[in-house]
């Protein structure tokens, strides 16, 4: 994954390359973690990068369910937050492939961005005097929200082993040390002296 989204021919190109690249960068953070790492919470808050991963895949497939007015299941919040003790980071960073695969092929359907999308009613963070978004909105919805948590992760990784987005980069993609930047390596057990 290069540092930078490549050139974009058009607006649908664009939007799905952020998103891809926003996916990419919430994965990173997961680089070099264990399972039980990737449910570490060890920020002031309740956030870990493995849930931050589930969260972020059942968040994108319920705005592109709304997206295409197909019913979803409902999101059990709090849970999507969590890597459960039976659940694996490869298994959650699995699933939000899948996701993304999905949502290409749900673009692909849109034959123009402004589209609308009815908002669903009875959510009381939604706006009343809004009738529909369009798709465009939803896309930039997505991410929007994928970014957000994607920096979430990226405080909770450094909060576990001090590793940060570019050194995580830099040893995902076998990228040389220069003398500002150090590929990421894993932190050493002390060794003994007795």
């Amino acid at each position: 994954m290069p540092g930078l989204v490549p050139p974009v021919a058009d607006e649908r190109e664009g939007l799905l390359a952020y998103l891809d690249q926003q996916r990419q960068v919430l994965k990173l953070a997961a680089y070099g973690l264990t399972d039980e790492q990737a449910r570490l919470t060890p920020t002031a808050g309740s956030l870990s990068v493995g849930g931050l991963i589930k969260h972020c895949a059942a968040m994108e497939t319920q705005w592109i369910d709304t997206m295409l007015q197909r019913p979803g299941q409902p999101l059990d919040y709090e849970a999507s937050f969590r890597l459960g003790l039976d659940e694996t980071l490869a298994g959650v960073i699995e699933r939000y492939d899948t996701v993304a695969v999905a949502t290409a092929a749900a673009v692909a359907l849109v034959t123009d961005l402004g589209d609308p999308v009815p908002v669903p009613q009875g959510v009381p963070w939604f706006p009343k005097d809004v009738a529909a978004w369009s798709v465009r909105w939803v896309l930039l919805h997505v991410i929007e929200e994928t970014a957000r948590h994607a920096g979430h992760a990226d405080m909770v990784r450094e909060s576990i082993d001090g590793a940060t987005a570019f050194p995580l980069m830099a040893a995902a993609e076998g990228w040389p040390e220069t003398p500002w930047l150090k590929p990421w390596r894993p932190q050493q057990p002390p060794v003994s002296t007795l």
